[in-house]
């Protein structure tokens, strides 16, 4: 649940992108080579730390994702058959992983001056400005 009150507690800026506004809370996870981890938006390799859980509408935090030519049309089928993670912030996406993201609509940030995944924690309530490239870290003070 995504409070109604909250305040910036940090904000990290990369070059502008495509896509409107979102919030939502994220997942932070690594992906080994060659792993292949989601059926119908959930984790599904066991040894994967978050095996059983789902990335869909959640925003994807990543160090680096890697994508073949399958990747401009896997996103776009991914969000028409709503198993899509809600938006993806890397610390840099080949262009075909840019194209793809494009292509579904699926916002998509990267090339940060800071590592994110060493900043952002999952769980955090995160707000994407895609098109000013700006991305705040939320915390909710009324439950603290």
């Amino acid at each position: 649940i995504i409070p109604s009150i909250f305040f910036t507690v940090a904000t990290f800026w990369s070059r502008a992108s495509i896509a409107s506004f979102i919030m939502g809370i994220n997942i932070l996870f690594e992906i080994k080579p060659g792993e292949s981890f989601t059926i119908n938006g959930i984790f599904s390799r066991k040894s994967h730390k978050l095996f059983n859980q789902s990335y869909v509408n959640k925003i994807l935090v990543l160090n680096v994702a890697k994508g073949g030519v399958a990747t401009a049309w896997m996103f776009r089928s991914m969000k028409i058959s709503k198993i899509c993670p809600k938006a993806l912030l890397l610390n840099f996406a080949n262009p075909i992983i840019a194209q793809g993201a494009a292509h579904a609509n699926l916002p998509l940030i990267d090339r940060f001056k800071s590592d994110i995944t060493k900043i952002i924690k999952s769980g955090d309530i995160i707000k994407l400005t895609p098109k000013e490239g700006k991305v705040e870290v939320l915390d909710d003070k009324s439950t603290n």
